[in-house]
């Protein structure tokens, strides 16, 4: 496997290739996750960009955390599969790796993710379709190019997303987080359970803008107490697509006042990841309100 294109672009194998391993992608840790950050990092002025391989189950999480360990990056990063091996005939993989070098070339500096005539924000990236080509969406912003019968046409909109001066490596994370999906029924004593168990901070997947219920199984209580016992809760929404906000009803205002903190229209992915990320640069409860409530890679739209 040639490990440069004649462009100038690094091309990182499926993760687990450098280690003489093949690391199936629902076995991804963070262990990866600090290996590709760190591998990224190393060659960053080296090239003028770099390509990842990986598999498509966890991708989007890779790519998320990748833009919060490696704010300011100097060169496009673009993550790609294939939903085919690459050794059957009409595999996609052939196509998304063109791309993948295409948007190395030719993007900004930032972290992406390239797959089916799309090129996607990595933090704004989620899968969405198990056996279809077209696994991949950006979700509550546009893709920043897209392939036409006119080769990669960029969006002017991806000037927008924010880019710190400098690069920084930071691989210092807490995995100890819970991602829950509310359901009628859910026993908030589930959460303390948690807790007791080593979790440090909570996503909740609430109805609609992040509503969450308080007759009979107190929801918001549960989140209340969390809080006061220094356990961030972050609410978000089980819809794909468009914010969250606790704002508009009863059930999201009493978690608000509670301390519920929203993710605005963050995906799930990037919301577990930034909470980890914020959590591994211990942040109280108060400073991980105040880091949810900044756009850090274009993760969120405030």
């Amino acid at each position: 496997i040639p490990d440069v294109t004649p462009n100038g672009v690094f091309y990182l194998p499926p993760t687990g290739w450098l280690t003489s391993f093949y690391n199936p992608p629902s076995n991804i840790q963070p262990e990866e996750w600090e290996f590709i950050a760190k591998k990224i990092y190393e060659y960053r002025n080296d090239y003028d960009g770099i390509v990842v391989s990986h598999g498509t189950d966890t991708m989007a999480y890779t790519a998320s955390m990748l833009s919060f360990m490696l704010q300011g990056i100097n060169l496009p990063v673009v993550l790609t599969g294939s939903q085919v091996p690459i050794n059957v005939i009409l595999s996609d993989a052939p196509d998304n790796l063109r791309l993948a070098f295409a948007a190395a070339a030719n993007c900004r500096p930032g972290i992406y993710l390239a797959f089916s005539e799309k090129v996607m924000l990595g933090c704004r990236s989620v899968k969405v379709r198990t056996t279809n080509f077209d696994a991949f969406e950006s979700v509550n912003v546009p893709p920043v190019a897209t392939v036409t019968s006119d080769g990669l046409v960029l969006n002017p909109q991806q000037a927008n997303f924010p880019h710190a001066d400098h690069c920084t490596l930071n691989t210092k994370i807490d995995p100890r987080v819970s991602l829950v999906k509310l359901f009628p029924g859910f026993d908030p004593q589930l959460l303390f359970a948690m807790v007791e168990n080593g979790c440090k901070g909570i996503v909740i997947e609430g109805y609609g803008l992040g509503g969450m219920n308080f007759i009979r199984r107190n929801m918001v209580g549960a989140i209340g107490e969390l809080i006061k016992n220094g356990i961030p809760v972050i609410a978000t929404s089980q819809c794909l697509y468009e914010r969250s906000d606790l704002t508009k009803y009863e059930v999201g205002r009493e978690a608000l006042l509670k301390g519920a903190i929203s993710a605005h229209d963050m995906t799930s992915e990037s919301t577990i990841t930034k909470l980890m990320w914020a959590l591994g640069q211990k942040m109280d409860v108060h400073q991980v309100a105040k880091f949810f409530d900044r756009n850090v890679v274009g993760e969120v739209s405030l």
